[in-house]
């Protein structure tokens, strides 16, 4: 009779706990760019006026750096544009909902001026801005050329 009267009040005590329950898995942190790049390629507002030309690129290479705090990541092109009279713009779009950012590299070249066709070799740098964690995917002129990881 003791037993059946201690097993009855566990049963009663134990319905007075909460049931447990499933905790939602937390709500991941869209990719947002939290400092802009360092571009001194960026398109410009007089651009409206000037034809836009290709470049041809021999080289694009990504360096983290870690001297940097936060760390950032570096971004570097090596290529040729089609006249010396032809200006290189590097445009860089924030990341999207599958953390790919975009970067379009161009030239520009005023109609009006003529000017002789000899090939102009270039190098830029550009330091990527900082961005909420996670892995991010760096796509030059439709292309795939690397990524990173940002914790």
């Amino acid at each position: 009779m003791r037993r059946e009267i201690i097993l009855l009040f566990v049963f009663a005590l134990s319905a007075c706990l909460p049931a447990p329950t499933v905790e939602p898995p937390p709500t991941p942190i869209p990719p947002r760019q939290i400092t802009p790049a360092e571009n001194p390629y960026a398109p410009l507002v007089e651009d409206v006026n000037l034809q836009k030309a290709g470049v041809t690129l021999t080289s694009v290479n990504l360096a983290e750096r870690f001297d940097l705090t936060p760390r950032r990541v570096a971004i570097y092109f090596l290529g040729s544009m089609p006249s010396v009279c032809n200006e290189l713009r590097i445009e860089i779009r924030p990341p999207d909902d599958e953390r790919r950012i975009f970067i379009e590299i161009y030239s520009l070249m005023d109609p009006n001026i003529s000017c002789d066709r000899v090939f102009q070799r270039f190098e830029a740098a550009i330091l990527l801005g900082a961005y909420t964690d996670g892995r991010y995917t760096v796509w030059v002129n439709g292309s795939l050329v690397g990524d990173f990881v940002v914790y």
